[in-house]
């Protein structure tokens, strides 16, 4: 009995047409996850977070904190149409995020500040006066 060559040819191309795929590239290319890169420093008297979201304008974003969980979430919606004697045509797309940030225990909720500037959100939340680094200290012996 000769062996049997096994191939990966029948998986390659249900790897292309499977309903992934489809869906994600023909079907509905409007309804693509979004998911924007975030960076978070912390330096001695703030937290600090940069959202990289180019094409989300200043007014997309909402900012919102409650029960010490701030929560970024941005909702855009495009919709554009074309008319002629002879068709219509009609377009639009819909993109949306969330991300939430559980806050610790020593920040100024209510000193929290945000800009917007050239496709990056950026989010300063200051910590409490107590909770900063403070430098050393020498202490005089008496």
């Amino acid at each position: 009995m000769l062996p049997t060559l096994r191939t990966n040819f029948p998986t390659f191309i249900g790897d292309i047409f499977n309903d992934d795929f489809m869906n994600e590239f023909i079907k509905e290319p409007a309804r693509r996850n979004f998911v924007p890169a975030v960076n978070i420093a912390e330096t001695k008297d703030d937290f600090r977070i940069e959202v990289a979201a180019p094409g989300i304008q200043k007014d997309d974003f909402k900012i919102d904190i409650e029960n010490n969980v701030l929560t970024i979430s941005s909702e855009k919606k495009q919709e554009q149409e074309e008319k002629s004697d002879k068709f219509l045509r009609r377009e639009f797309s819909y993109a949306s995020f969330k991300r939430s940030f559980a806050l610790p225990q020593m920040v100024e909720t209510e000193k929290i500040s945000a800009s917007h500037k050239d496709g990056i959100l950026h989010v300063v939340i200051p910590k409490r006066e107590e909770a900063k680094e403070k430098g050393p200290k020498s202490i005089a012996i008496e």
